[in-house]
């Protein structure tokens, strides 16, 4: 039986920066009053209030939401209010490391780039990142530098050499995000697995980078059920078909009628443990 639905945020429930649209709040609405529901991505608090708390209903359905920035290394839940559960933070000795370190990566892979729009590496405490064009890149610039991941990889084979002692992934459209060795979206599960009370069989993990160096694969190695999506319009599919199981087809369309939840049938037998109402 799942109980809890895990999203990744940018490139999953929303694209790259970018704010969820209608269709996906109330999606979301709706699944957060029938089971519960966990955002874990490598974007830091702010961007989360931004992207995803500022458009749903600040109403009881958040108990059910637990929020994970920072690919996991900082864990909230709600209780009236947002309440910081533990923060992984990096020591000052180690953001010199990994800082220095990314630069020396970015310019060994050779990509340059002429316009970076903000500030290309951000300390977020327990996560360091690189954004190859800057935190406030347009997001069509984003998404032709390098959409099948080719650069990022060249650069994270680099950076694989250079601090050994760390957790590299893939994230995002253009960024690379650095944790504490054995920090990633794993442990964030496993934190959720313990704080929930859930096992690892209860879950099921949606995200747009399970492949091998992604972000995500980490929540796939570690024994999840995990959906590959290409994107929110991908992503709002498997969340109608999760509605559909827990709580029916009328359910599943109440926020797109025009839509049957049956040519998502696909989906729906995916996730066959799912319970029933009642």
């Amino acid at each position: 039986m799942k109980k809890l639905i895990v999203f990744d945020l940018d490139g999953t429930l929303a694209r790259s920066k970018s704010s969820l649209d209608d269709e996906m709040s109330a999606l979301l609405c709706n699944l957060l009053g029938i089971v519960k529901v966990a955002v874990i991505s490598g974007g830091n608090w702010p961007q989360f209030e931004e992207q995803l708390l500022s458009h749903l209903p600040h109403d009881q359905r958040l108990v059910n939401l637990s929020i994970l920035p920072t690919c996991g290394t900082k864990f909230f839940r709600y209780a009236g209010g947002w309440e910081k559960i533990y923060s992984e933070d990096f020591t000052a000795g180690e953001k010199e490391t990994i800082v220095s370190s990314l630069a020396k990566a970015f310019a060994t892979a050779g990509f340059n780039v002429e316009k970076a729009w903000g500030d290309v590496i951000e300390d977020r405490g327990s996560q360091i990142t690189l954004s190859a064009l800057g935190q406030h890149a347009p997001l069509a610039e984003k998404e032709r530098w390098d959409p099948d991941f080719a650069k990022r990889k060249k650069i994270k084979a680099i950076l694989d050499l250079l601090i050994r002692g760390f957790s590299v992934r893939l994230g995002g459209a253009t960024s690379i995000d650095v944790t504490k060795p054995g920090i990633d979206k794993a442990y964030g599960i496993r934190k959720l697995r313990d704080i929930l009370g859930l096992s690892l069989k209860e879950m099921i993990y949606i995200g747009d980078a399970l492949f091998v160096g992604g972000n995500d694969y980490a929540v796939k190695q570690a024994g999840v059920t995990s959906v590959s999506v290409r994107g929110p319009e991908d992503t709002k599919r498997v969340i109608e078909a999760i509605i559909a199981c827990l709580g029916g087809d009328d359910r599943a369309n109440e926020v797109r009628p025009q839509v049957a939840v049956a040519p998502h049938r696909a989906y729906i037998e995916m996730l066959t443990a799912m319970p029933t109402p009642g």
